[in-house]
């Protein structure tokens, strides 16, 4: 496994190079998304053809509209196809793992993004699944210790705080990682707390909203919540502002145009930004560099910073979806 880590991108010369070249004119790479009705996906797809076009690469964009099943269809079809490379959003960690195999064997570089390959249980971010050439993602476990971190400089600490968590959809590594991060800084610091609720959503302010409402008639007096992506907390704000409830709002995923509006507002109270069109870009590198060199090595981690963001430093964390 070789780790890189980033806080932007620059496109190598070699890209550019390509980008005039015969082999970049004629190659083409896709990438299946986890699903586009995502604002975050949106902003993936938009990085990858950026990074594409700008190499002079076709790229190809599918999505499978938040299906396991259409993710595997998609993949056949690029194969078939016979794309020179293929990018994905994985939607199950675990069923991912045969995805690559297939792709392996059809001799086409592979790279996941945002999502890991392989059950989070038993394998760790940084053991990449070998047959990938590339995982590009946050360090998920890293952004729940950076909530963590902002919701110590909140929460008292003379007596015993009550958190409640806004998970995102099952099936996503992100989700157990997030709060194994959350709750593993929050015991680091030898705060006393209580996790009162955790409940799944599908990514959508609508999910977070109906969520937070449960969490709040069941415990009106909770101290905080945690949501695993800016979208949920956006619907929580207004489970919050409907109930009259003081409790903190914090969220990790940030750096959305929504959510950055919302803590400038005052309406949460702040996050962990991550850039998805970067991500985008990098994936696309990772796998220009699969092609262009196939002696590179497989089982890249690429990951990059997350930096925490309140009202006061937003201006460190530019919307990117």
């Amino acid at each position: 496994m070789i780790n890189k880590t980033t806080g932007a991108l620059g496109l190598s010369a070699g890209l550019a190079l390509a980008a005039g070249s015969a082999f970049a004119q004629d190659s083409t790479y896709g990438y299946v998304a986890g699903s586009m009705i995502y604002p975050y996906n949106v902003s993936t797809a938009q990085g990858f053809e950026e990074a594409a076009e700008a190499a002079g690469v076709r790229a190809v964009v599918l999505d499978p509209q938040g299906d396991v099943e259409k993710q595997g269809n998609a993949i056949d079809d690029l194969i078939a196809q016979g794309v020179d490379a293929i990018g994905f959003l994985p939607l199950d960690s675990v069923v991912a793992e045969s995805f690559v195999d297939k792709i392996t064997e059809a001799g086409i570089p592979s790279a996941a993004i945002a999502v890991q390959v392989g059950d989070p249980a038993t394998r760790a971010l940084e053991d990449v699944y070998p047959n990938l050439n590339a995982l590009v993602t946050p360090d998920d476990a890293f952004a729940g210790e950076q909530a963590a971190t902002l919701a110590l400089t909140m929460l008292p600490t003379d007596r015993t705080v009550k958190i409640a968590i806004v998970e995102g959809a099952p099936g996503y590594s992100a989700v157990t990682q997030r709060t194994l991060g959350f709750t593993r800084a929050l015991d680091a610091a030898g705060i006393s707390y209580e996790i009162v609720g955790s409940q799944p959503t599908d990514w959508t302010p609508e999910e977070g909203e109906a969520v937070c409402q449960n969490f709040l008639t069941s415990n009106p007096d909770i101290d905080l919540i945690f949501s695993q992506a800016d979208d949920m907390a956006l619907g929580c704000a207004r489970a919050l502002d409907a109930a009259g409830s003081d409790a903190f709002l914090i969220a990790t995923s940030g750096g959305s145009t929504l959510g950055n509006a919302a803590i400038e507002a005052g309406e949460l109270d702040g996050s962990v930004c991550v850039k998805p069109r970067l991500l985008g870009q990098l994936m696309f590198e990772a796998l220009h560099e699969a092609v262009t060199n196939p002696d590179s090595p497989k089982g890249q981690l690429v990951s990059v910073d997350l930096p925490i963001i309140t009202k006061d430093n937003l201006d460190t964390c530019p919307a990117e979806w």
